[in-house]
């Protein structure tokens, strides 16, 4: 596994008669930003759960980075981080003090706290509403400012679920920047159901249909075996199986 960042290996979720995740396999190259793709229900939010360690797999193994999400969940804790749907910020708190109260939690002190928030404030570009409290900015800021306190841990692997949800076009073009300047520099897997947001991120997708992986490959490469006329006819066609 010596080029993955990730090998998940027949993983399985149920949740009481629903099967969220139905033996999963797949494995996700170093560096890459792989898009998971599915209606919802697909089970790409699950997955990502279990492979952050917030919920525990009914059967099966990954290992990211060589290391077991069963046996060594608290190292694989220590070069992960998660943006979730829910926005994972403290509204009270100015963005500085949540960038200070993020550092804290990782035990970040002193010159290295410092060089790591001026590094974060001038990466996402946070200087104006630094003092502002998180409660008062817009969607767009909330998103990027979760994404921005992931980022304080140094993570080599960051999953992203859902970091545009509910957006505007504007707000969301504005964090699809922010989210190629992290290209290359760790490994990203990102969950969506904006078909051109995976398009214009994504080195590999792959297309979820109740807890299974139907489909995988560059958006071109789905378009081409599909024979669709873009990306979103390709995924369609592969969601309810018209690619069979």
């Amino acid at each position: 596994m010596e080029n993955s960042a990730i090998k998940i290996v027949n993983l399985t979720k149920k949740y009481k008669s629903v099967i969220a995740v139905d033996d999963l396999s797949l494995e996700i190259k170093k560096g890459e930003l792989f898009g998971l793709l599915g209606v919802n229900g697909a089970g790409k939010s699950t997955t990502i759960k279990i492979l952050s360690g917030l919920v525990k797999p009914d059967s099966g193994n990954a290992f990211i980075l060589d290391k077991s999400i069963i046996k060594e969940p608290n190292v694989v804790k220590s070069f992960i981080a998660v943006s979730l749907q829910e926005t994972s910020i403290a509204r009270n708190l100015t963005v500085k003090e949540n960038l200070d109260f993020y550092a804290s939690i990782f035990n970040i002190k002193g010159e290295e706290k410092k060089r790591k928030i001026d590094e974060i404030v001038s990466q996402f570009n946070l200087n104006e509403v630094l003092n502002k409290r998180a409660k008062h900015l817009s969607g767009g800021w909330q998103r990027k400012l979760s994404i921005a306190l992931s980022l304080v841990s140094s993570p080599k692997v960051l999953f992203l679920d859902e970091p545009t949800l509910g957006l505007d076009v504007l707000a969301r073009r504005e964090l699809w920047k922010t989210i190629k300047e992290l290209k290359n520099k760790m490994t990203i897997i990102l969950t969506t159901h904006y078909m051109e947001e995976a398009e214009a991120l994504c080195d590999n997708i792959a297309i979820m249909v109740n807890g299974k992986i139907k489909d995988i490959g560059t958006s071109n490469e789905l378009i081409e075996k599909t024979e669709a006329k873009n990306f979103e006819d390709a995924f369609v066609k592969i969601a309810i199986g018209g690619n069979e």
